[in-house]
């Protein structure tokens, strides 16, 4: 778990070798700390499945699958201005429905669809952190023997070393060729 020190080290960091520091922000949870990473001007996009579970969490078990029907009519939506029709819709009938699902529908709010702000062939790869959860799973499977680092430090040098030698490997996001060209974009701009 990073503490506010360490997210606003990072962001620093990251920060320092960009141009303007990251515009997007994929996340899973709203913090304390939501806005420390990534400066004032990054985008926030909340991980759509992990939203989708927490209002299951909140859902009685018999009216589940309608919520699922409707967590996919917002999130596969054919554009934005569809998937914020869908969005209102859902979260008036769950306010009548189920009160605690529409708070947590609302709490996630407008960052729910922020990835329909950006091309189409990166929508599958921003409205997750799937990818990033891939290689956290990996790094920990291939740690859990150790106790624990001594420092930040040797944790990092660690994932690196497992990176560097293949033993874990990235795998190419969907859209990456949208990607560039959007980086491409706004370095011309």
């Amino acid at each position: 778990m990073l503490n506010q020190s360490t997210h606003s080290s990072v962001a620093n960091s990251t920060s320092s070798r960009f141009r303007h520091g990251p515009r997007l922000r994929i996340t899973s949870v709203r913090s304390a700390t939501h806005n420390s990473l990534g400066g004032p001007e990054a985008t926030i996009q909340r991980c759509t499945q992990h939203k989708r579970q927490n209002l299951l969490d909140h859902c009685p078990v018999h009216a589940r699958p309608e919520l699922k029907r409707d967590c996919q009519r917002i999130v596969f939506a054919a554009n934005g201005m569809e998937a914020r029709g869908a969005y209102k819709e859902v979260l008036e009938k769950w306010q009548q429905v189920c009160p605690p699902v529409a708070r947590s529908l609302e709490e996630g709010g407008s960052e729910l669809l922020t990835f329909y702000a950006f091309p189409k062939a990166l929508w599958k790869s921003i409205r997750t952190t799937n990818v990033i959860e891939c290689i956290n799973r990996e790094f920990r499977r291939r740690t859990k023997t150790q106790a624990s680092f001594s420092t930040e430090a040797a944790g990092l040098t660690l994932l690196y070393g497992l990176v560097a030698f293949g033993q874990i490997q990235f795998r190419r996001i969907d859209g990456w060729k949208a990607m560039r060209q959007l980086a491409a974009h706004e370095v011309a701009a």
